[in-house]
């Protein structure tokens, strides 16, 4: 279970930053990037974490992960807090970035079973575990070419099955399907599928629709930082006004 009460992240800003972010932020010393910010995600169910570019998902979820410290509120990972123990924390989740931070000389399979040796996994547990990632994401036919040969939608699947060779508990994707073709989205959409199943914790951010509709069983849409709806596909769906999921999206933040 992943369980975020009151979270705010606030980063300061050089003078550099400030002319980037423009005219609005030049006397700001802070950009808020996350505003008292809660919601809980189960085991056995997919959470989605939607909202545009810059709505503040990936440092929700950077947070989470340990790579970032809040500024405040809590987050708690299977019951362990994010800040007062980062390395229990990491033992229990799988995190998927949007940068795939591939070791190009290496090949796949030296990729995944380097990740697999600093989890000290046993040689029968991780032959498992492969045989299964492998023939899920359809690496088997380039396993052996060294990263720097592979594509952009190869190093996805490298990188995701990476995150899962250890069998963490908790699992988060960051925009997992972002700039992929169809077949390899659809490899990560039955991942996905597969780790909810298995009664993990999921959480995916993304701002594709499409996406919500195939996987989610809750939401929480993010916008500038804030909080605009939080729960059930089922709630979601009740109080639409809109006839389609874009259109309530806007609708819900569109007065900012």
């Amino acid at each position: 279970m992943i369980k975020v009460e009151g979270l705010s992240k606030r980063f300061k800003l050089n003078r550099r930053m400030r002319r980037e972010l423009g005219e609005g932020f030049m006397k700001s010393p802070s950009l808020e990037a996350l505003k008292d910010v809660s919601f809980e995600c189960r085991p056995g169910r997919v959470f989605g974490l939607l909202g545009p570019n810059g709505a503040g998902k990936t440092t929700a979820l950077r947070i989470i992960a340990t790579m970032l410290r809040p500024s405040g509120g809590r987050v708690t990972v299977s019951g362990v807090d994010v800040e007062e123990d980062p390395r229990a924390v990491r033992e229990k989740i799988g995190f998927l970035t949007g940068n795939t931070g591939l070791y190009h000389r290496l090949t796949a399979l030296e990729m995944v079973r380097y990740h697999a040796d600093l989890h000290m996994m046993p040689s029968a547990l991780f032959e498992s575990q492969k045989r299964k990632l492998f023939d899920l994401l359809d690496i088997n036919d380039f396993a052996d070419r060294r990263v720097a040969q592979l594509s952009s939608g190869m190093k996805q699947k490298v990188s995701i099955a990476r995150t899962m060779i250890s069998d963490p508990p908790v699992v988060v994707f960051d925009e997992p399907t972002l700039g992929l073709d169809v077949m390899t989205s659809r490899s990560i959409i039955d991942l996905i599928r597969d780790c909810r199943t298995q009664g993990k914790t999921v959480l995916f951010s993304t701002h594709q629709m499409s996406e919500v509709k195939l996987l989610c069983d809750d939401i929480a849409i993010l916008h500038k930082g804030r909080l605009y709806f939080n729960g059930t596909i089922e709630s979601f769906e009740a109080q639409m006004q809109m006839s389609t999921y874009e259109d309530e999206f806007i609708r819900l933040v569109g007065e900012d």
